[in-house]
């Protein structure tokens, strides 16, 4: 009898996890763990995601997505949502409490609310089925250089009584450490830059290197409602992050 592998991993080469790029400079592969209950949509994603030059695992469910997260630690997860034994909502609640690693979610599911749930428990982006190959390419792409992106010349940021630290990747409300998911903890440090500055929500989207796919611009109220939650004493009566009606967000200069 054969013992059953609760995940799949995905090879490049064998014994290997190194690329090389037309130069001939090798580099570390990224890993990307796509979770999906659908065999064929497994099969696609690796054999596609494989092709372009990542690491691909896959686990069918929640559960043996947290078993191959914590053995393989990914850079970034593909994450379906309806799926038997724990669907993508526990893995979300129980992933977040050990890792910070973004969280794409493929969803079949067309209600807005749906989304919702899923960025207010730490998703990063969402991308609904049926969708191109090309499509979660660039989503993928554009999520990983946003996290991936080096420290700035300036790694500290204080404002307030909030202190960002880019290298360690850390925040602090007066002493109280805060956890931030990267796309909450980049719009954070955007804000935080330039107290008083006020960024309409498609200048969000530049400055986070996002694109102009459907919904996006409701990504970014998601996102900003997620850290006032996290950073505000009451995120109804915001004291950090204002809302400046018909035009967009800033940091609070006073």
């Amino acid at each position: 009898m054969k013992t059953a592998i609760p995940y799949r991993k995905g090879i490049i080469n064998p014994g290997s996890t190194k690329l090389e790029d037309p130069q001939g400079k090798t580099h570390m592969s990224k890993t990307i763990l796509v979770v999906d209950d659908k065999a064929n949509v497994r099969t696609l994603v690796r054999e596609y995601l494989t092709e372009q030059g990542f690491r691909v695992v896959t686990a069918e469910n929640g559960q043996t997505a947290l078993y191959a997260a914590r053995q393989e630690k990914p850079d970034l997860i593909l994450l379906d949502i309806m799926m038997p034994e724990m669907d993508g909502f526990e893995f979300i609640r129980a992933y977040r409490k050990e890792s910070d690693k973004p969280i794409i979610l493929l969803t079949a599911k067309l209600e807005e609310s749906d989304k919702v749930i899923g960025l207010e428990l730490g998703a990063d982006d969402y991308i609904t089925k049926p969708f191109g190959m090309r499509e979660l390419l660039a989503r993928i792409r554009t999520v990983l250089r946003r996290t991936g992106k080096a420290p700035e010349a300036s790694q500290v940021l204080r404002a307030a009584d909030i202190v960002l630290d880019r290298e360690t990747h850390s925040v602090t409300v007066g002493e109280k450490p805060v956890r931030l998911t990267p796309s909450e903890f980049d719009l954070l440090a955007i804000l935080m830059a330039a107290p008083g500055r006020v960024y309409s929500r498609l200048d969000l989207l530049r400055e986070l290197e996002g694109t102009t796919f459907e919904g996006v611009a409701r990504t970014i109220d998601q996102h900003v409602r997620n850290l006032r939650a996290k950073i505000e004493a009451d995120p109804a009566e915001p004291r950090y992050i204002e809302t400046v009606f018909g035009v967009g967000y800033r940091f609070a200069s006073g």
